[in-house]
């Protein structure tokens, strides 16, 4: 693993690198990037590069428009879709002001943050995520059209799953950039299709979770398709969701699993305008293995977290309302900072609700506490949260 400038320099030089692509995310988890020449690369390291904040979303106005791009050696990956000679790297960057100072809507920093406070109190938090998305056909331009690869179901095989060969492609892919997805398979809608990933530190796990992204789209271009994100692409058909898999482990060796994810459910509501950040988020949840109401239970898929069955290093909670238009470096921090605040209270978890949600009686759910059902909901709640305010820079609030 390269961890110095010099090493990604000697890198650079034996491996015939020609772009540099300095990366970072927009407050809502959209990507961006500025490709350099590796000429350029001593100047990024000692004072960035520069770019225009206020052409980013939510980034601010013209006004001390002016921010800097720092790479972080530890982050480089080789983009493995495109050409072999004249490489093209990537590297995530710290965001600063002009002044050297931290930009404080750098959403990694945010998680780097959280990280920082879980270790002061002696907790580490893992981080594995389930990725579904759809892969529709393009039309004779390569615009997509709404037409599905194929219409196969949950864990369906070849000829029927038309994905088998494109998934392969992109895990070869992540793993010729040291990134080790668990599992893949066809999901449950026509042209859905999943990849789980193994679990890894949080900030190593949110920057997989935007390398996967990038690697599905190019794989997906490649071979004439468009890869889809979104929460609800098909009306009728199962949603999209991003799985968050979580392993807590405290210095003390006491089991603060129960109080950690007493802290996610007390605060879900709050975090869930984060964790759901469009219109057709709200679409997804509620039906088809996407949870409604803020309930617990082991192996239960209809409920918000379950508990999956398994022992060892491989025993986790499974949050299943987010979907993939998350910012991950934002929702890794929050469910830290509300784990940390569910420890830090002594909270208990309320008891499992060992039913199928789906199919239970009004006398069971209407007693039930539940998920917002707008995108203005959930950012009416999150503006009037204390928890929110302490923990997120006031440029990323919403107001009330």
């Amino acid at each position: 693993m390269l961890c110095t400038e010099q090493d990604v320099f000697e890198f650079i030089r034996q491996e015939d690198v020609k772009f540099i692509r300095l990366t970072f995310c927009d407050i809502t988890g959209r990507q961006k990037n500025i490709s350099i020449m590796p000429h350029e690369l001593q100047r990024a390291f000692s004072t960035g590069i520069s770019f225009d904040a206020s052409a980013i979303t939510g980034f601010g106005d013209e006004v001390a428009s002016d921010l800097f791009l720092v790479p972080i050696p530890s982050t480089l990956s080789v983009l493995p879709w495109r050409p072999s000679r004249g490489k093209v790297v990537r590297m995530f960057c710290k965001i600063l002001r002009p002044d050297g100072s931290a930009f404080e809507l750098d959403s990694r920093r945010l998680l780097v943050n959280a990280v920082r406070e879980a270790r002061r109190q002696g907790i580490t938090v893992q981080f594995g995520s389930e990725f579904e998305f759809y892969l529709f056909k393009t039309d004779e331009s390569g615009v997509p059209t709404t037409e599905p690869l194929d219409h196969a179901g949950y864990m369906d095989v070849a000829p029927e799953d038309k994905g088998e060969n494109v998934r392969r492609e992109i895990c070869l892919n992540l793993e010729s950039m040291s990134i080790s997805p668990e599992s893949s398979h066809h999901e449950e809608g026509p042209g859905q299709n999943e990849i789980d990933f193994r679990y890894s530190d949080a900030l190593s796990a949110a920057d997989n979770a935007m390398h996967f992204i990038s690697v599905v789209k190019a794989v997906a271009l490649s071979n004439g398709l468009y890869a889809d994100f979104s929460p609800k692409p098909i009306p009728g058909e199962s949603g999209s969701g991003m799985h968050i898999n979580m392993s807590v482990k405290s210095d003390s060796g006491v089991d603060v699993s129960p109080a950690f994810m007493a802290g996610i459910l007390d605060h879900i509501r709050e975090m869930t305008a984060y964790l759901n950040p469009t219109e057709s988020s709200y679409l997804r949840l509620g039906e088809k293995k996407a949870p409604r109401y803020i309930t617990w239970s082991p192996q239960n898929r209809s409920q918000l977290i379950r508990i999956p069955a398994a022992q060892g290093e491989y025993k986790r909670m499974e949050l299943r309302s987010p979907d993939p238009t998350v910012n991950p470096y934002v929702a890794y921090a929050l469910l830290i900072y509300a784990g940390l605040d569910g420890i830090r209270r002594g909270l208990t978890p309320p008891e499992p609700v060992n039913v199928n949600l789906y199919t239970a009686d009004v006398s069971v759910t209407g007693a039930l506490e539940q998920l917002p059902s707008s995108l203005t909901e959930a950012r009416a709640i999150a503006s009037r949260s204390s928890f929110i305010q302490n923990v997120l820079p006031k440029g990323m609030l919403f107001e009330g």
